[in-house]
């Protein structure tokens, strides 16, 4: 009997990916011989059924970019932090029992707690996905305070055009969700008045290729604390790998 065991990533496109080496790796060093992590590039999720078919021996996927929110429909389960924000990154698979959760909470937590300050007391949330619903589930927790910012206005949303000086001195915290600067990419940035950052001021990017990107360069120039995405990655990918094995 094929006992091989399937892991995979869903997302569009995926030549970004982390989550292949990974897992590749951690296969590796640990001799889990039995193990292989796959990646799934499907243009639209109305794929996802037939990839489900075709791949019986999945045991676990993560979700990243566009899917972390389209994916809900499709699974049988839904954490209580997958209820509460609405998206997951991560699929468990158990005879047939889709249950989805959100690591990208527990790696983001462990990994922007360490260099807060008692000065870091407001936030601005940079993007609205997937991943600035984990950022915004973790500052309420924190019991921070934290205003919106995309490109579109929208109800409790401001735009890059609205952030003020003074929107800038009160929100020492600038988190940024999207994938702006993102390998290929990495001459973008979110459009932000760096002009009034500050040394009070703590920049954290959940993009992690390239590790310094523009806007932590620009973070840096004027003595923000800057942090990447790459620790967060890491204990998201731990922690998926904890709920795939949970049986």
């Amino acid at each position: 009997m094929d006992t091989k065991k399937l892991y995979g990533l869903i997302g569009y496109p995926l030549g970004h990916s982390f989550s292949k080496q990974f897992f590749s790796d951690k296969f590796a060093r640990e001799g889990l011989t039995d193990c292989s992590f796959e990646l799934f590039p499907i243009a639209s999720i109305d794929e996802f059924p037939a990839l489900l078919a075709a791949q019986a021996a999945l045991k676990g996927l993560a979700v990243t970019i566009p899917y972390k929110e389209k994916i809900l429909p499709f699974v049988q389960e839904l954490s209580d932090e997958v209820q509460q924000i609405g998206a997951a990154n991560c699929i468990s698979i158990q005879q047939g029992l889709l249950t989805a959760y959100n690591t990208d909470i527990i790696g983001f937590e462990k990994s922007f707690v360490p260099l807060l300050q008692p000065h870091h007391s407001q936030a601005l949330v940079l993007g609205t996905g997937g991943a600035a619903k984990a950022a915004q589930y973790v500052l309420k927790r924190l019991a921070i305070p934290f205003t919106t910012v995309s490109r579109t206005a929208a109800q409790g949303i401001v735009t890059y055009a609205d952030i003020s000086r003074s929107l800038m001195q009160h929100n020492t915290i600038i988190i940024n969700c999207s994938p702006v600067g993102m390998y290929p990419d990495e001459a973008g940035f979110p459009a932000i008045p760096y002009e009034w950052l500050t040394a009070q001021h703590y920049l954290f990017d959940m993009v992690y290729r390239p590790a310094e990107t523009v806007f932590l360069q620009k973070g840096k120039e004027r003595g923000a604390a800057i942090k990447n995405g790459l620790e967060m990655l890491e204990l998201q990918a731990e922690a998926n790998w904890q709920l795939w094995n949970n049986d």
